[in-house]
């Protein structure tokens, strides 16, 4: 499988592209003036500890109070970086916040998930830092490998060697990451050094910051995708500014010499973007429709509570029969919601409604096909059995928001339903503001200003309901269209 990463830079925006077989997998963006804050540590104070929830908000200087469960403050490991651990989290403690927290308390926290919506960030006081072969836990003694190296023997070198490096570095808890695997021993021991001195300098800037400080806040996001996405079966790392290019690659010779002569510099004059096609893939991705090659299509809806993915045949009418035909769509499907809960970066509850299939045997290679397809994906996925209904349930661990929410903001004209009231409904409503507007006030007449389209359906379609309603009321009516005003919008003034 070929893969390459290209990396987009301009002045207030950085994007990062996962590309494989020259299809757009996963895309990464931040900007300079909304960076996120996931695993920035912060020194903080409790601002208001509610016994009811087994919560505190603590103000750590973002624009909203973040969010802390009496469980981020005692659990023994935290999550890290998508990579799956064989380490059992401790249980979900019976402590009350109360005995772990008191409004007003200063407190060092990390932020494990950014602010979405109208949600504060999600704190813990269990600290993790990254780099490219480890992740350090401070306050634990645990040495866990990546469930993602499967080898036993390798497994074993790995948990054997570094055990043996973190007890000459303090002793801390450290997980292996995937990107470790067949690594030298003078690599892992540079790793651990290397977080050793953060973690000092950490201790040191929070015993001296203020309240609110950021006393550690990880790479740049091309930093990060290179220390994060970058593999051995990684081709090419393309960047098309020379600068971050060079910072890239003195970067990589530091801490990932083999892979260094694979990052190069874009100068072609066509954008990056457009040589391999992203942007237009970027914008099929804002789409609700998702065409599949065989003719069926998928629907997807991403709502607060979760999002729901709907498989359908379309134009695809197949060989053989109906049930082979139902089958084969699905196949395709469960590789196509894959990629698309990647690059979307959907993240949740998400339901899947495949097209009902009878045979059991197909149901288990639909989902078999899913699992395989999800893979791949860096964020953690779990995926159920079909349900009653036919439906399948999984959820998939997301850190920040989801591409959709990055890049779109709700429709003004329908506030983010999706629709909007149809002209004739609009004017009913008028004819009703109307009525209500004379019986509360008193004028000689009556002007109302609206959107062209309701005033147009108003003089042309409904100019006999208005003659009624001007005698009823005994008060001339006139309508004035305003390009301004949204099809749900109107004032009526009194003259």
């Amino acid at each position: 499988m070929s893969e390459e990463i290209l990396v987009n830079v301009t002045p207030r925006e950085t994007r990062v592209a996962v590309v494989e077989n020259g299809m757009l997998q996963e895309l990464h963006i931040e900007r300079g003036w909304r960076r996120g804050v996931v695993g920035n540590i912060y020194k903080g104070k409790v601002q208001r500890v509610m016994p009811g929830m087994q919560a505190a908000f603590v103000e750590v200087g973002l624009d909203r109070a973040a969010f802390l469960h009496a469980n981020d403050v005692v659990r023994a490991v935290p999550a890290t970086s998508g990579d799956e651990v064989e380490v059992s989290p401790a249980p979900a403690t019976a402590t009350p916040i109360v005995e772990l927290l008191r409004d007003g308390q200063d407190i060092v926290v990390q932020v494990v998930k950014d602010p979405i919506g109208s949600k504060g960030a999600r704190l813990t006081t269990q600290i993790s830092i990254p780099s490219r072969y480890m992740v350090l836990l401070p306050q634990s003694k645990v040495i866990g490998v990546s469930a993602r190296i499967e080898d036993e023997a390798e497994r074993l070198r790995l948990k054997t060697l570094v055990g043996e490096l973190a007890a000459a570095h303090g002793g801390h808890g450290y997980i292996v990451r995937t990107n470790a695997e067949g690594q030298t021993q003078e690599a892992l021991a540079e790793d651990i050094a290397y977080l050793s001195r953060v973690w000092a300098l950490v201790e040191q800037r929070s015993r001296e910051a203020a309240m609110g400080a950021c006393i550690y806040e990880d790479l740049t996001l091309p930093l990060r995708a290179v220390r994060d996405l970058m593999r051995r079966d990684v081709e090419k790392v393309k960047v098309d500014s020379r600068e971050t290019c060079d910072r890239l690659q003195a970067f990589a010779a530091k801490y990932m010499p083999v892979l260094a002569e694979r990052i190069e510099h874009y100068a072609g004059e066509r954008p990056i973007f457009d040589l391999y096609g992203v942007e237009d893939e970027i914008g099929r991705a804002l789409e609700k429709q998702v065409p599949l090659k065989s003719g069926g299509y998928l629907v997807i809806d991403q709502t607060e509570a979760m999002t729901t993915i709907d498989v359908n045949t379309g134009s695809f009418l197949g060989q053989r029969n109906l049930e082979e035909t139902v089958y084969r769509t699905n196949l395709e499907a469960a590789q196509s919601v894959a990629r698309q809960l990647r690059l979307r970066n959907l993240g949740g509850i998400i339901i899947i409604d495949f097209i009902d299939m009878d045979d059991p045997e197909h149901r288990r290679q639909v989902l078999r096909t899913l699992e395989k397809a999800l893979s791949r994906d860096h964020a953690k996925t779990t995926v159920y059995e079909f349900s009653p209904l036919g439906l399948v349930e999984m959820t998939r661990k997301r850190t920040i928001e989801s591409l959709e929410r990055q890049l779109s903001e709700s429709c003004h004209e329908c506030g983010g339903r999706g629709t909007v009231k149809t002209a004739e409904t609009v004017t009913y409503e008028i004819f009703r503001e109307i009525t209500r507007a004379v019986r509360q006030f008193e004028a000689a007449r009556l002007l109302v200003i609206a959107s062209p389209k309701v005033v147009a359906r108003i003089t042309e379609e409904e100019s006999p309901a208005v003659a009624e309603l001007e005698e009823f009321l005994g008060k001339s009516i006139r309508f004035q269209a305003d390009e301004q005003y949204l099809q749900e919008q109107f004032d009526v003034v009194l003259l």
